[in-house]
């Protein structure tokens, strides 16, 4: 499984961005896929996850700004109302049973 993610970028408090990892490969197997982030200092942290059924999670510091979607083979983050402690670099991950699939990062910088 491969994923390419795109979508960040420099946006001042309050703005809006949308993430977006389409996944290619062994796709059918896909269980999950979500976003992850890491911030300088800090440990990787899950943002929002959705199932192959559609459900969705979302870490407390996110919910009711951040929604997370899903089209086929490619995941969205929709990011509202963002803060500076949003600023972190972004991977889209997708998970087959035991087996966890990572993008390369995308920059979020969140900074007037």
């Amino acid at each position: 499984v491969q994923l390419q993610a795109s979508g960040g970028g420099l946006v001042q408090p309050g703005g809006s961005l949308r993430l977006s990892c389409a996944a290619s490969g062994s796709i059918s197997s896909i269980y999950s896929m979500g976003w992850y982030r890491q911030a300088p200092g800090k440990q990787r942290e899950l943002v929002a996850g959705i199932t192959i059924d559609g459900v969705t999670n979302y870490a407390d510091s996110v919910k009711g700004r951040f929604t997370i979607s899903r089209d086929s083979d490619t995941v969205y983050l929709r990011m509202n109302s963002l803060k500076p402690e949003d600023t972190a670099v972004y991977y889209c991950n997708a998970r087959d049973g035991p087996i966890d699939f990572w993008g390369q990062g995308t920059l979020v910088t969140v900074s007037s």
